[in-house]
């Protein structure tokens, strides 16, 4: 019986000391690119939070000067201050970003676009997930109008793996999950990793088009590399959107 009472008095530390451990192990991939990115321009979607703001903290790190575009522009300028306070980087913007409503989005582009000759690092990190039914400001599905038609297409698909992050606030039964787990479930800088590592190695553009995890190639099935099953899809969301076929 002693030993049992010993047993359940030591957990809590012996779980306090492992976590760490257990997370740094599944964590397996990690951006070890060194480059740095003085007169560089980023845009980092959703960064007022999680992996986003990460995201945008190591790019200012860096060097560079990175646009916050955020829905909650209050939010991203408090997220903003601390970046720019941690890193010594004043050239931390903060400018507003609805990707449920395309004349937000639209409106975001052309008002980069007054300011900003170049884009070097467009991280389109932003999404939801498990969202009560609802349309975006076009009618589209939420899910849909966010993740895919909000965000448009990008270079590299990557998988940051199983976060802490605001991703599941809308689902009770995920945040349980999450807590249940969550020794296993990575940081929001662990997270960050693979998005990272795509916009800042060097000699990754051979891989274009690929799918990224644990910053590898990862694999994906058939159906995700058919080509005629990826050309339908660029067509009708283009149609969707009413933006010219290429």
């Amino acid at each position: 019986m002693i030993e049992v009472l010993l047993l359940l008095l030591l957990l809590p530390l012996l779980l306090y000391i492992a976590v760490p451990q257990i997370r740094k192990m599944l964590a397996s991939g990690v951006c070890t690119s060194a480059i740095q990115l003085p007169g560089k321009v980023a845009v980092v979607t959703g960064a007022n939070t999680g992996i986003g703001k990460e995201t945008a903290k190591e790019l200012a790190k860096r060097g560079a000067r990175v646009y916050l575009a955020c829905r909650d522009v209050q939010k991203g300028e408090s997220v903003a201050r601390e970046i720019q306070i941690m890193t010594g980087n004043q050239q931390v913007l903060v400018r507003k970003l609805d990707l449920a409503d395309t004349k937000s989005i639209r409106a975001f582009a052309k008002g980069f676009l007054a300011e900003e000759k170049h884009l070097h690092i467009l991280i389109n990190n932003a999404g939801v997930m498990m969202c009560p039914y609802s349309k975006t400001a076009d009618g589209f599905e939420m899910h849909i109008g966010v993740n895919h038609l909000g965000s448009g297409v990008t270079t590299y698909s990557v998988h940051p793996g199983t976060v802490d992050s605001e991703l599941i606030r809308h689902s009770s039964l995920m945040k349980w999950i999450w807590w249940l787990f969550s020794f296993f479930i990575k940081t929001p800088q662990q997270g960050a990793q693979t998005s990272l590592y795509c916009a800042l190695t060097e000699g990754l553009e051979v891989l274009s088009g690929n799918h990224f995890s644990d910053c590898h190639v990862a694999w994906v099935s058939a159906q995700a590399r058919n080509e005629t099953v990826a050309r339908r899809l660029w067509d009708v969301s283009c149609d969707l959107l009413g933006i010219p076929m290429d």
